[in-house]
């Protein structure tokens, strides 16, 4: 979406801070022992109470109001009450919505509780890798130069990124132009940023996989190499410096 007046950009920072919020205030409330069901039902409470619309349910009829994946799931997981979640878990939540007409994205992964299954120094390099991706983004810098930087970063750490899953535009839908903001130098993209645009930038951050299945509940994605990745999600303004993070509540660098 192309910011164009204050009122546009009013509206963003509105329903970003909706979702930012909802996804702080659900990784504040899981604990060990709680279902996937009841987080997912107090995310969309808060959502509720905000006045926005979960994106996922608007968009493709997601079975949740928000995406819950744990430990070897990627992204996409449906939040069941089959799923309980246990000390040292690698959870993920992402938080997307629409208030108003406008839509926006958030995201990440931290580890429940305590670090027992040493995840934590993968978390980290998500991270970091987001924010000194998102540090270097602006108006004319090519997409695809943001993708080599997030792969570089990510071998410098010892991983590796998922190449089937990106960031993308993000406004007036879900998923808008420009389509692909990859987590690797995709030479075919010959795409750049453009200033006052909002986009959903994130990482994918794999110790193993680069390649996200389809597994056969038709949502839940896993790596095809197995291992764990970590993922980490703002929705942006590029400007003509350093960019406008709209989802900046959600304290994912905390």
């Amino acid at each position: 979406m192309s910011i164009t007046n204050a009122e546009e950009l009013a509206g963003m920072q509105k329903i970003s801070d909706a979702v930012a919020i909802t996804l702080k205030e659900m990784r504040a409330y899981v604990k060990p022992g709680m279902s996937a069901k009841q987080l997912d039902d107090f995310g969309g409470s808060i959502l509720n109470d905000l006045g926005a619309k979960s994106a996922p349910r608007l968009t493709y009829d997601f079975p949740g109001w928000t995406c819950i994946s744990v430990n070897n799931e990627i992204a996409h997981g449906i939040p069941s009450e089959q799923k309980i979640f246990k000390e040292g878990d690698l959870v993920n939540i992402d938080v997307s919505a629409e208030l108003d007409g406008f839509w926006s994205d958030n995201g990440g992964s931290f580890v429940l509780g305590e670090d027992i299954y040493q995840y934590q120094k993968l978390v980290t390099a998500s991270k970091n890798i987001l924010k000194k991706a998102i540090g270097q983004i602006k108006g004319g810098v090519k997409i695809s130069e943001i993708g080599r930087l997030i792969e570089t970063e990510a071998k410098k750490s010892g991983y590796t990124v998922i190449k089937n899953l990106t960031g993308h535009g993000v406004g007036r839908s879900l998923h808008e132009e420009p389509h692909e903001i990859a987590n690797f130098q995709d030479r075919y993209n010959f795409e750049r940023f453009r200033k006052n645009t909002t986009v959903a930038v994130e990482t994918f951050i794999s110790t193993k996989s680069t390649i996200a299945n389809t597994e056969k509940d038709g949502w839940t994605l896993v790596g095809n190499r197995g291992g764990f990745v970590a993922q980490h999600e703002h929705t942006i303004m590029v400007t003509d410096g350093i960019p406008l993070i709209l989802t900046n509540q959600n304290e994912i660098w905390n």
